[in-house]
């Protein structure tokens, strides 16, 4: 048996926002990031909707770029004081993550963050609040996702949250939030879509539920995300769709090492952190290269490769189109090829190969290995991170 599990209810299209004004409750927090969400006017309709609902509502602003542990609690006291029935969330992945994580303590006091790393180990939420995510990117579809990403910056590492419990009541989907992105987010927030799709097809976890959401957002991603980038509006809401489609395949398929390895590197290093997206596309080649020696996955990477047009006779053929075409994406995105390269080389050479082994060990114990198509050994995983360091193909 399997299970697949959606918002109760996603609105989508452009003035979707305007969805809350029908929402049923007496108290809303409305959970934000860094401001971009205000000075584009969107918290303030967002919150005039809430009060035309009738609602009291109160901020809880400022939830940084991969929102740490000490973040959550600071929100979950704010919650407890103030007893929302609503908890909306509003931005990119990282306030609604952020709001997940912190509906679990507002409900639940006395459960420890420790608790909750063991993936679906939540306890039974809606007891206080429900959840509203509108997302203001295109490509963690954390809005209708069981999944939240929560930094300890104390131990360096991102936790992935998992749990069904956490899957939004209500996704709004509205792409004019989407059209305030910048070029570079638009790249690494389309290719944190496109390793969402492609990992979730290739998933050991995939169904028959999942495969067309995952094939047909993948067609989507590489029709519309150079478009997006490129500053084509039209595209740009069409990516906000894909992403969306890609995050409810993943969300019931579950991802792979990419993901892993994204989680374990992008705080490992004191140069500075890898931002996420691009952290994923700089690895998803590499896996796609070493999962491909695993008959099943090949098969399916070739599968993907004929459904979006690429050219091959054999399976190896349009295996390596793949590999061939997410570079050249990459490329045209201004997206590195290594980790040697990112924003200029601050990832030390010496730092990452003193903390290789520590963490290759945690991306393989990483709640998104378990669903990948091949189970790396320790010098796999070290020599697949080397790989992703240097930009060299992989052949083991």
């Amino acid at each position: 048996m399997a299970r697949f599990t959606l918002p109760r209810d996603l609105y989508h299209g452009k003035g979707a926002l305007a969805e809350l004004k029908n929402l049923t409750g007496k108290k809303a927090v409305i959970v934000v990031g860094g401001g971009s969400m205000k000075r584009f006017g969107f918290l303030d309709r967002a919150e005039a909707y809430l009060k035309e609902a009738g609602m009291e509502v109160k901020l809880i602003e400022k939830v940084e770029p991969d929102p740490s542990v000490e973040t959550v609690m600071r929100g979950a006291a704010v919650m407890r004081e103030f007893e929302p029935d609503w908890i909306v969330a509003m931005g990119g992945g990282s306030p609604i993550d952020a709001a997940k994580a912190m509906w679990a303590f507002y409900e639940y006091p006395d459960i420890t963050f420790e608790s909750l790393i063991t993936p679906f180990n939540f306890p039974t939420l809606r007891t206080k609040a429900k959840f509203c995510a509108i997302p203001s990117t295109s490509g963690t579809a954390t809005e209708v996702t069981a999944f939240s990403v929560i930094t300890d910056y104390a131990k360096g590492i991102k936790y992935p949250l998992a749990d069904f419990n956490i899957t939004p009541d209500v996704a709004i989907v509205d792409p004019d939030l989407a059209e305030t992105m910048p070029q570079k987010l638009t790249a690494h927030t389309g290719m944190d879509a496109m390793t969402h799709a492609i990992e979730a097809y290739v998933s050991t976890l995939h169904c028959d539920y999942t495969d067309p959401l995952a094939l047909h957002a993948i067609k989507m991603i590489h029709n519309d995300l150079k478009k997006s980038y490129d500053g084509d509006m039209e595209a740009r809401d069409r990516m906000h769709n894909a992403q969306c489609l890609a995050g409810m395949a993943f969300s019931n398929a579950l991802l792979g090492i990419v993901h892993s390895m994204a989680h374990k590197t992008g705080a490992a290093y004191t140069g500075g952190h890898i931002v996420h997206g691009c952290a994923n596309a700089m690895y998803l080649p590499r896996v796609i290269q070493y999962n491909a020696k695993n008959a099943e996955a090949a098969v399916r990477y070739a599968e993907i490769a004929k459904f979006i047009d690429l050219k091959g006779e054999t399976t190896e053929e349009l295996v390596a189109a793949l590999v061939a075409e997410l570079k050249a994406m990459n490329a045209s995105l201004n997206i590195p090829d290594g980790i040697k390269w990112y924003e200029g080389g601050i990832i030390d050479e010496t730092e990452f190969l003193e903390k290789l082994p520590q963490v290759a060990e945690l991306a393989i114990g990483d709640a998104c290995t378990g669903s990948n198509p091949r189970i790396p050994t320790q010098e796999e995983m070290e020599k697949l991170l080397k790989a992703c360091y240097y930009g060299e193909d992989v052949d083991f």
